[in-house]
């Protein structure tokens, strides 16, 4: 063959080939795949990757292309399949970096700066979207953020109706450039891990503001409960079927007015009106399962060693995703992102719901302790602990500026379960109880040394032990007379004679101060099991 032929030869098969690209790049225009190989969002340099564990990268690339992937010394190799898609796995590595991984097809990827540790996924609503710059001692722990082996990855907030591949993120190091924006909660409870245990910690960053549970659960796992979820999804489509109206009514009548209205207020010289909100369609991030297909799914399987959840005010209600239907929800939720993952009963923490609104006068329902009592019941989940958050809210703020101490409980948590480390990590936790007479007899788990009184805010010194209400047969809840005797705590009422239940920091924002001696408040807690508010009727 002369060098005319097999140039031309080999101009022919580049045709070919371009030919093919561009009817793949037709074919999988919904996909994201391309001819070039691509990295699934989540790979950028700066990321820390899961130690320990198999690896999967993914990405696309064109049909039929062979991709490898280098990093550590391993080479991986793979083709990519018909639908563009592939993955490789790299075999377990315990530690390692900084070190570069280069993905080789038709053109070649490299990223910088990886490095081995622990990957934490951060979700929840608003709490766990609260900044480490809008916490308590902002500008001194932005200060002292200079930590390297700490890498903070924020997911885009995006919504999808079905399952999508598709997500934006970036790696940083963390520093007091880059941590200021970045969430509280999973910042503190990463930090503090870190220096416990010298581990590199990754932090992924995906939440969303007022959203429920069933939002970042799958709708195959939400079907598992159609108690749950036939109400839930005829409500949602009572929205989609009116939102198309409901659209154009906001388009032709509700913004124009609103544009009048702030005109009028700026000619004024008066303060104009807030925009008004769009009606709720089918994109909404509240929506079912929204979440889980655009914040959840496209993350999977990125190896990681766990995951930490702030969430649950948005369920904190009656009604079929209430407080009650949470105790069902959360843990179907936990369960569905481990089946997923495929890696286990991976750990999961959680920070359960803070003090907040008024002071109750007198002991009343309340779904906020109702939401909480769902949450420590999920803590029958294997591999799953909470960090207590009752004494560091805010009766007139629903993000309590405070996240420093229910991350740093929380952090307790992993260090124990996770890490192996002799600390205390929950509080006092009610085990059971003797009525004696007049009186009942609290024992517990869970106690640092000895039980204490704290001094606290709404408790000072040398007030009584607080937070305590008392109830006989008939129901009627009274506060309680408490005192802590050696390792229980005795309860008692004048106004009632013979006692048959207990109930312990049960309100909004309660006065509660029962601690041990590590300085661990105690679990809010019920002795009974009657019917509550968010309870459905049978």
């Amino acid at each position: 063959m002369t060098d005319a032929m097999e140039e031309r030869l080999m101009r022919e098969l580049l045709d070919v080939r371009r030919m093919i690209c561009v009817v793949a790049l037709l074919a999988l225009a919904g996909t994201g795949a391309w001819c070039e190989v691509t990295l699934s969002g989540m790979f950028t340099s700066n990321m820390v990757l899961q130690r320990a564990l198999e690896l999967p990268i993914w990405g696309t690339a064109a049909p039929g292309e062979q991709v490898t992937v280098s990093a550590c010394g391993q080479e991986q190799s793979t083709t990519a399949g018909d639908d563009g898609k592939w993955m490789v796995r790299f075999d377990p590595i315990e530690t390692a970096g900084p070190f570069a991984v280069t993905v080789t097809g038709e053109n070649e990827i490299v990223l910088e700066n990886v490095i081995m540790g622990d990957v934490w996924v951060c979700s929840g609503q608003s709490n766990m979207v609260w900044t480490v710059g809008n916490s308590v001692n902002a500008a001194e722990e932005i200060a002292a953020a200079d930590y390297p082996l700490i890498r903070l990855c924020q997911v885009a907030r995006v919504t999808s109706v079905e399952p999508t591949d598709q997500i934006t993120a970036s790696w940083q190091p963390c520093s007091p450039e880059t941590v200021g924006g970045f969430s509280a909660i999973g910042y503190f409870f990463g930090r503090d891990v870190h220096l416990a245990t010298d581990v590199p910690i990754g932090l992924i960053s995906t939440n969303w503001g007022g959203t429920p549970v069933e939002a970042w659960t799958s709708a195959e796992k939400l079907a598992e409960y159609p108690e749950i979820a036939q109400p839930l999804n005829q409500r949602w489509q009572t929205y989609i079927d009116a939102y198309p109206a409901a659209l154009e009514k906001y388009q032709t009548e509700t913004l124009p007015a609103w544009q009048k209205q702030v005109e009028e207020a700026r000619e004024a010289g008066t303060t104009p009106p807030r925009r008004p909100r769009a009606p709720i369609g089918p994109e909404a991030p509240t929506r079912p399962s929204n979440l889980f297909n655009a914040m959840i799914y496209p993350i999977i399987p990125y190896a990681i060693k766990g995951a930490i959840w702030y969430q649950g005010e948005s369920n904190a209600r009656a009604g079929e995703a209430g407080a009650w239907n949470y105790r069902i929800l959360f843990p179907a939720m936990i369960e569905d992102w481990r089946e997923r993952w495929g890696i286990g009963d991976f750990p999961f923490g959680w920070i359960q719901l803070a003090n907040y609104r008024a002071i109750a006068e007198q002991p009343g329902d309340s779904p906020w302790a109702e939401l909480r009592e769902s949450q420590s019941a999920s803590l029958a989940l294997p591999n799953t602990g909470q960090g207590l958050a009752i004494d560091s809210g805010m009766a007139d703020n629903i993000h309590p500026t405070n996240k420093q101490t229910p991350a740093h409980r929380l952090a307790l948590w992993a260090l124990v379960a996770v890490y192996g480390q002799d600390v205390d990590y929950l509080g006092p936790t009610w085990e059971s109880m003797q009525v004696e007479g007049d009186r009942v007899r609290l024992h517990f788990t869970g106690v640092a040394d000895r039980l204490r009184r704290m001094v606290t805010e709404n408790a000072p010194y040398p007030s009584p032990l607080l937070g305590f209400q008392i109830a006989g047969a008939d129901r009627q809840w009274l506060w309680a007379d408490a005192r802590i005797e050696h390792d229980t705590v005795v309860v008692r009422s004048g106004q009632v004679r013979h006692p048959v239940a207990v109930r312990y920091a049960w309100s909004d924002n309660p006065v509660a101060n029962l601690y041990d001696d590590a300085g661990l408040p105690a679990v809010p807690f019920r002795t009974d099991d009657w019917p509550l508010s968010t309870e459905p009727a049978e």
